[in-house]
């Protein structure tokens, strides 16, 4: 089975009220790139990634108005895709769902938010927690609250699956450098709150014996950002955990353990002001030690660094177009 975990950059932009793609020469809200281009550029990297299950960060919006699912569903069949059927859990208003595609016959997957009664709350809720060490609890919440799915596998196999779309720590509306650390500090504060909360939520998970899939764009990784240092971990660590209960991730590890030499990315911004890109690791598929023990095999669909990606050029171009992250796959046979 193949398990991925995508971030399609605004992909909302692409489908107008009642769903349908808007499949035309006006500009995406991608950088220089119209909105046929990037439609044409999805469908070919989802085609080709050919997954069972794909955990779609950056869905598009559900309101009075959108339905996600209409939209993703539609989608997949504009494209012929095999993960055809679509779920949602908690909306946001951030323009920007998670949600799931997977293949029905492949798979079921349902919404099962679980928290509450004396354990970790749901996403949907609110996580008291001492952030600063002043001795009053802060109140963090989810903009983009994770989905938490029950998914059962076409052979028996029983999964929780957790798909997390993390508060991004870049400083937005500062215009002083004081108003850049304030912020920054804040923001790094609640990603390190929320990365509690869905360890506590994980943990619980392992303690009843139930294999665990943690999937997204955790906005952060060892070594991102100046701010580490003063709260000591980054929030993919937390999330990972220690021990026997660790999630594993193999480009997570390569990270926290290696200071110098090859670094992988699963993501390409560029920066205006240098002219420049910037490559970044922030998208994960994190495992429980039983799934671990499957010998799974994970792959960044990465332009220039997967020489299979490299070697097809419509392939090439089409990740490039497409958003500015790159997915993610996991291959295990459950």
């Amino acid at each position: 089975m193949r398990i991925a975990t995508y971030n399609i950059e605004w992909f909302n932009a692409l489908f107008d009220d009642a769903g349908r793609l808007l499949d035309d020469g006006g500009w995406s809200a991608r950088r220089d790139v119209t909105r046929s281009d990037q439609i044409a550029a999805i469908g070919t990297v989802l085609t080709a990634l050919d997954a069972d299950a794909i955990m779609v960060i950056e869905a598009p919006d559900q309101n009075s108005r959108r339905s996600t699912v209409r939209a993703l569903e539609g989608f997949a069949a504009a494209m012929g895709l095999r993960a055809r059927a679509a779920v949602l859990g908690f909306p946001n208003d951030t323009q920007q769902e998670i949600a799931m595609l997977h293949d029905p016959d492949a798979l079921s997957v349902a919404h099962d938010p679980q928290g509450g009664a004396g354990a970790a709350p749901r996403f949907d809720g609110s996580f008291r927690i001492d952030l600063d060490i002043d001795a009053t609890e802060d109140v963090v919440t989810f903009s983009k609250p994770p989905l938490e799915l029950a998914a059962r596998t076409a052979s028996g196999t029983a999964i929780r699956m957790i798909g997390v779309h993390l508060k991004s720590k870049a400083p937005h509306g500062a215009t002083t450098e004081a108003a850049l650390m304030r912020i920054g500090i804040a923001n790094r504060r609640k990603q390190l709150a929320q990365a509690i909360w869905l360890r506590a939520r994980v943990a619980e998970h392992l303690a009843l014996g139930e294999p665990v899939i943690l999937m997204g764009d955790l906005n952060d990784g060892p070594g991102l950002d100046e701010y580490e240092n003063l709260f000591g971990r980054s929030s993919v660590e937390i999330v990972m955990g220690e021990g026997q209960d660790a999630l594993f991730d193999p480009h997570a590890r390569d990270a926290l353990t290696r200071r110098i030499g090859p670094r992988h990315s699963t993501s390409r911004f560029y920066l205006a002001d240098t002219r420049r890109y910037m490559q970044a690791l922030l998208d994960y598929i994190m495992v429980s030690p039983d799934l671990c023990a499957k010998a799974p095999h994970w792959r960044i669909w990465h332009p220039f660094d997967d020489p299979d990606c490299w070697r097809v050029p419509e392939l090439r171009e089409a990740l490039l177009t497409a958003s500015d992250h790159f997915p993610v796959t996991l291959d295990i046979d459950i």
